[in-house]
C-alpha cells in the first residue's frame, strides 16, 4: 500500500576530485545504477540525510556543496511517491558499494549509463550536467 503522503529523500550528484560521477548500482528493487542517496530520517537535517546516504552507500565523505533541485513528480519511484532533495557535492578518494548499493563507481560525465538507471536519475543527471556546463537550471515544469 502507497502512503499517502510523499516521503521525503535526499540524493546526491557527487563529483569526485577527478570530474567523474558517482553512482550506485542498487541492490534491490527498482534495480539499476541511481545516484547515492536515501529516505530522510525522522529527526534528520536534510543535510545530514545526505551525508549519511553518502557514506552508508559510497563510503566517501561528501561535501555537500549546493542544493541542486527539488524533484517531486509524483510516480518517480514505483515504490511510492517522493520528493527529492538533491545536492550537488564534492568528494575525494574512490567509492565503494555499501548498504543497499551492490557496488558503487565513478564515471565520467561522458560515459554515464542513462539507459541502465532507476527512477528518474538519468533525467537528473543530464539537466545536472547541463546546469554545469551553462548555469541554466531545469524549469519548474520539466
Amino acid at each position: 500500500m502507497r502512503p499517502v503522503t510523499p516521503q521525503l529523500t535526499v540524493d546526491a550528484v557527487i563529483e569526485l576530485e577527478d570530474g567523474r560521477i558517482v553512482l550506485v548500482d542498487r541492490k534491490f528493487y527498482p534495480s539499476g545504477w541511481a545516484l547515492p542517496g536515501g529516505f530522510v530520517d525522522p529527526g534528520e537535517s536534510l543535510a545530514s540525510a545526505v551525508r549519511r546516504e553518502a557514506r552508508e552507500e559510497t563510503g566517501l565523505v561528501i561535501r555537500a556543496l549546493e542544493l541542486f533541485w527539488v524533484y517531486s513528480m509524483p510516480w518517480r519511484d514505483p515504490r511510492g511517491d517522493t520528493v527529492s532533495l538533491v545536492y550537488a557535492c564534492s568528494a575525494s578518494g574512490e567509492p565503494l558499494g555499501g548498504d543497499d548499493a551492490a557496488a558503487a563507481r565513478g564515471f565520467p560525465a561522458d560515459c554515464l549509463p542513462f539507459d541502465r538507471m532507476a527512477f528518474d536519475h538519468a533525467k537528473i543527471l543530464r539537466q545536472y550536467l547541463r546546469w554545469r556546463e551553462t548555469g541554466e537550471r531545469p524549469s519548474v515544469e520539466e
